[in-house]
């Protein structure tokens, strides 16, 4: 019996047998599992540990981080359609630079867009707006899925991936702001005898909200494994390299 026909009878007798198995033995997926991926279990920002930058940087404000999230959450979408749509049409050679060209302008009309609509937010955000283009979350989605799926797999994947980010930076943006201003939006939520955290606002609070995010993260997650087995399920993409 080979490797893989071992894997294949250890998935079919496992609990989520059907799922887990498709992710183990590079199976395709259903177009539910390219939506809901990214927007929990491989969540770029709080599982794969994509897209930092921003989450760390911009995040001292719900609005800054909304801002941020739509802005990724547009390019991601806008260029795996444009990537889907002509992928047989550029040259495997040069597909990297293509992607790279195709997510630069998305980036352009955001930036233009965020200049026009939220003058404030934009220059509070300043060169973050022009640093999606070396996302490597969007340019993995591309290099990854976009290319090598029809259209509309690959915009749910993208639809996904980007509400998974803007959780993310929701979350991050959320708490941030609530204890370093005592705020949300700009409408106090603790009243005037509050006494705010200043170092939520500055960049170490950024990584002191990250880490307790991923640590009632990885928590919750390992209480639910703890309480149903499950078999380990490779990155999407993973599995297909490994087999090979």
């Amino acid at each position: 019996m080979t490797r893989q026909e071992s894997a294949g009878e250890l998935v079919r007798h496992a609990p989520g047998a059907h799922d887990a198995g498709a992710a183990l033995l590079g199976g395709t997926t259903s177009p539910t599992q390219d939506f809901l991926r990214g927007v929990w279990e491989e969540n770029p920002v709080l599982v794969q540990m994509l897209g930092l930058c921003p989450a760390l940087a911009v995040t001292n404000t719900v609005a800054n981080s909304l801002a941020m999230g739509l802005a990724t959450f547009f390019v991601l979408t806008g260029s795996s359609l444009l990537v889907s749509t002509f992928k047989n049409l550029i040259p495997k050679e040069v597909r990297i630079a293509s992607f790279i060209l195709i997510i630069a302008t998305f980036v352009t009309i955001a930036d233009m867009t965020l200049a026009a609509v939220v003058p404030e937010i934009h220059k509070a955000l300043g060169a973050f707006i022009a640093l999606i283009v070396v996302n490597c979350m969007i340019l993995g989605r591309q290099e990854a899925f976009a290319s090598k799926r029809p259209v509309g797999r690959a915009l749910l994947d993208a639809v996904g991936t980007g509400f998974g980010f803007v959780i993310a930076m929701l979350m991050m943006g959320s708490i941030r702001e609530l204890l370093g201003n005592g705020s949300l939006l700009g409408y106090s939520v603790f009243g005037p005898s509050f006494e705010p955290w200043i170092i939520m606002i500055l960049p170490p609070g950024g990584f002191l909200t990250l880490g307790i995010i991923l640590l009632a993260f990885g928590w919750w997650r390992g209480r639910k494994a703890a309480e149903v087995p499950r078999v380990r399920r490779w990155p999407h993409g993973v599995a297909s390299r490994r087999a090979a």
